[in-house]
């Protein structure tokens, strides 16, 4: 999740089509007596989506000129080709949207978190601060995220589940890391065939009575940089020697640091952020060529 990064954005345009994926988790309810003195509802369970992928009207090359990061040096493919871990963004990379937006919309908010958004991107706000922000514009109740995720099935970029499986297919561990919401990526890594225990995201939190109470201000991508030190605890926890991060925004580019990510790929496939683009290892639109480049 990106967009409160002072930069220039260009949409890639798309298309959708659907197509059957397989069962994946939906949710159905525990409750959590830590977080403030009202038993908050979490989400867990099983249910079958559809999921979306879409044909990505790519930039065409001869107007990115002014990026010298489209073709990788053998330096970077070395370290692409030989990571033992790969940390994907969700949204606007692994998806085609940004969950909290659409969730919003769903809600009957989209203008008003648009505007918030909108009003952000002027200048630096702390990633806490802004998440909190836009939740408290519409206040997401229990039965509305269940109804939202019932009825609208994620939307995968193109390649994505390619990209997974052969990553996999060469014993590479697969991780999402996201600012979205673990009740909306659940059903994204249950289509990947990525483990909960891979996923790092966000948990909107529920009274009793589903109402709305927040979120939890315990997952390390609840705050500024989080994401950072989400991809460090993950290389110190398993000793992993070569660890890539790929994503579209200025919390995913943070995640390339002492400790953290060796590499940082920036998806431009959907959203080209340019002042993210511009620091990236190794800019790409299209997935196939980060599957092409593994073989």
């Amino acid at each position: 999740m990106e967009g409160l990064v002072h930069s220039r954005i260009n949409p890639i345009h798309a298309t959708r089509k659907q197509y059957h994926s397989r069962l994946v988790p939906a949710f159905s309810l525990f409750l959590s007596k830590n977080f403030t003195k009202t038993p908050v509802l979490f989400m867990k369970g099983h249910r079958s989506f559809n999921s979306v992928v879409a044909s990505v009207q790519h930039l065409d090359a001869s107007g990115l000129g002014h990026f010298d990061n489209t073709l990788p040096s053998k330096v970077i493919l070395q370290i692409w080709r030989s990571a033992d871990a790969v940390c994907f963004d969700v949204d606007s990379t692994v998806c085609l949207d940004e969950g909290i937006d659409e969730l919003a919309e769903f809600c009957g908010a989209g203008k008003a978190v648009a505007d918030w958004t909108a009003r952000a991107m002027g200048g630096s706000v702390p990633f806490e601060e802004a998440l909190a922000a836009r939740l408290s514009l519409f206040k997401p109740s229990l039965p509305q995220v269940q109804e939202f995720l019932e009825t609208r099935p994620p939307k995968i970029s193109p390649g994505i589940n390619e990209l997974v499986k052969k990553l996999k297919a060469k014993n590479t561990n697969v991780y999402l890391i996201s600012g979205g919401f673990r009740q909306m990526i659940n059903p994204v890594a249950s289509i990947l065939g990525i483990p909960p225990e891979n996923i790092f995201a966000n948990q909107l939190l529920f009274g009793s009575s589903g109402e709305f109470v927040g979120f939890d201000v315990n997952e390390p991508t609840s705050r500024s940089g989080g994401k950072a030190t989400a991809v460090q605890k993950i290389r110190k926890v398993h000793g992993y020697k070569a660890l890539v991060m790929i994503g579209d925004g200025a919390t995913d580019l943070e995640a390339r640091k002492p400790g953290g990510a060796d590499l940082f790929i920036c998806y431009g496939g959907v959203q080209l952020r340019e002042a993210v683009a511009v620091k990236a290892d190794w800019l790409v639109f299209n997935f196939a060529d980060l599957i092409n480049s593994l073989e």
